[in-house]
Formats: structure tokens, sequence, C-alpha cells
């Protein structure tokens, strides 16, 4: 029997990653912006409104609206003027918090690198008094 409870505990990965929740993701997210890493570097920024909404940049000025909602054991976002929703599995192994698109393979998942509680600085062309004469 002891065999078999060591084989056993050498099939578990060194850190086991839990799927967060929509309700674990809310909890994390709220009134804040986190940056991402892919790959070791420097990817983009989200930050985390009232009511599921959301702003995105890849830190390059521009930013995308749109809002977030739970599907099944997933996160979707719908940006604006996007046609579908692009859905994301968000896991938490206690020491690090990172993203992974439906079907994508792990090593190309997002890594949370940092959290603030200030919003995005998005100077697009968006931003603004628009005016008319």
């Amino acid at each position: 029997m002891r065999p078999l409870c060591l084989l056993a505990l050498l099939a578990l990965p060194a850190h086991a990653e839990t799927k967060m929740s929509a309700e674990q993701f809310d909890t994390f997210t709220q009134g804040s912006t986190v940056f991402f890493n892919r790959h070791g570097a420097p990817y983009g920024a989200e930050q985390y409104l009232s009511n599921n909404r959301v702003i995105w940049t890849f830190l390059d000025g521009t930013c995308q609206r749109g809002v977030w909602f739970g599907e099944r054991d997933e996160i979707c976002f719908l940006y604006d003027g996007q046609a579908e929703a692009l859905c994301w599995y968000f896991f938490d192994d206690g020491s690090r918090k990172n993203a992974r698109i439906v079907g994508d393979d792990p090593e190309d998942d997002l890594v949370v690198s940092g959290k603030v509680n200030e919003p995005l600085s998005c100077p697009g062309p968006d931003v603004g008094v628009s005016y008319r004469r």
C-alpha cells in the first residue's frame, strides 16, 4: 500500500493550480488595475470597474473598454467592437496567479505581475472633451 501512496504524491504537481470562480475573480480584481506579463515580459494591464466593466491596454496608451462575465468555470471578456467574447481560465496556486485562454497551452499564460488601486492612463484619441462646430 505504501508504494501506491508514494506514486500518488509524485503524480501531484508541485503547485496545484486552482481555477478561480467568478466570485473569487471579482474579489481579487474589483477596484484595481492588474498588470500581466507573458513569457517574462510586460504584456498588458486591465482596470476592473464596478458592474463588471473593464478597461484593457497593451501598455501602448490605447485602451479598450468592455465587460467581463462568468461562464461555467471560465471568465469571459467582451470588448467594444468585438463580435464574440474571449474566455479565459484564471488560476491561483497560492503564490502566483495566471490566466490562460481556453484551449491554449500553459506556456502562453499571462502571469499577474502587479496590482494597484490606481486607474490606467489612457491618453488615446477617445479621451477628453469632444468639440463640435
